[in-house]
């Protein structure tokens, strides 16, 4: 019996969605188009089991991830788009499968995610270069509800999410992340796979949030502790963070040492002190 996901498989190429819709892809909004649908439908399995959940998409252009996180079974897709041309093009998609995929016309940067859907959610797109810092930062100060979250960043951002104490990229980025969620790379995607073809490699990570933040500290503490120690990264720790006058050795950690050989648990404790006594 064939049912409305399976019409997904007739719908035209996108090749031929961008031909149909003048979808010349926009620098202004970030707009590098996958054309590739094996390659979004791995995107898509690496966020798991979707069945039961609500997707929320930033940026769909013109449907290829949206039309594989369909295929892959998610209850509904809440895809947000700003460029009309492209709105269009994925009410082609909507037509398909009416009851499973909500077209949302705004500026994802000003979207009250919080009211979009119903748990569990889990979010997953090929951000906008040109916002996806930005997006990812809003959603980590409320992450109630969030399951998961399977983001395409420039490679660069990606390995900076995800590094390691020691490794050259680790920074604010990794601790702030870290902190709050587990961080995965899943692949690096070639710049060939996106038309036109950007000037950067990108990578597809998997951020999964904690059950309660890795130590109970607030996030103004945490920035303010990251701020200063890597603004200054290549000083020492006492003489980076000297105007906050730390006792380290009570927190046992080395005021000779650089910034980016801490690990998050310490960034934590320094922050507690500073949310105590300063802030």
């Amino acid at each position: 019996m064939t049912t409305q996901r399976d019409q997904l498989n007739d719908l035209p190429a996108l090749r031929d969605v961008i031909a149909k819709y003048d979808l010349q892809a926009k620098k202004s909004l970030g707009q590098n188009f996958l054309f590739d649908l094996n390659l979004t439908m791995r995107i898509a399995r690496a966020a798991g089991d979707l069945s039961g959940c609500d997707i929320i998409e930033i940026g769909p252009g013109p449907g290829g991830l949206t039309r594989a996180l369909l295929a892959c079974g998610a209850r509904h897709v809440h895809a947000i788009e700003r460029d009309r041309r492209c709105i269009a093009a994925l009410g082609d998609i909507k037509a398909v499968v009416p009851d499973c995929l909500s077209i949302i016309a705004d500026d994802a940067l000003k979207i009250d995610y919080a009211r979009l859907g119903t748990n569990p959610r889990k979010i997953v797109a090929n951000l906008p270069y040109n916002i996806a810092t930005p997006l990812l930062l809003n959603w980590l100060k409320d992450l109630a509800g969030i399951e998961s979250m399977t983001l395409m960043f420039q490679k660069e951002v990606a390995e900076r999410i995800v590094a390691a104490p020691g490794n050259r990229t680790y920074g604010r980025l990794s601790v702030i992340t870290q902190w709050l969620c587990h961080a995965h790379l899943d692949f690096i995607v070639s710049p060939k796979a996106f038309t036109p073809p950007p000037k950067v490699t990108s990578a597809i990570i998997t951020l999964t949030p904690r059950n309660e933040p890795l130590v109970k500290v607030s996030r103004k503490a945490i920035e303010t502790v990251t701020a200063a120690a890597f603004g200054q990264r290549r000083k020492m720790l006492r003489a980076s963070l000297k105007s906050f006058d730390l006792d380290f050795a009570a927190l046992g950690i080395d005021p000779t040492a650089r910034a980016e050989s801490l690990d998050v648990q310490s960034f934590c404790r320094m922050a507690q002190v500073i949310e105590k006594t300063r802030l």
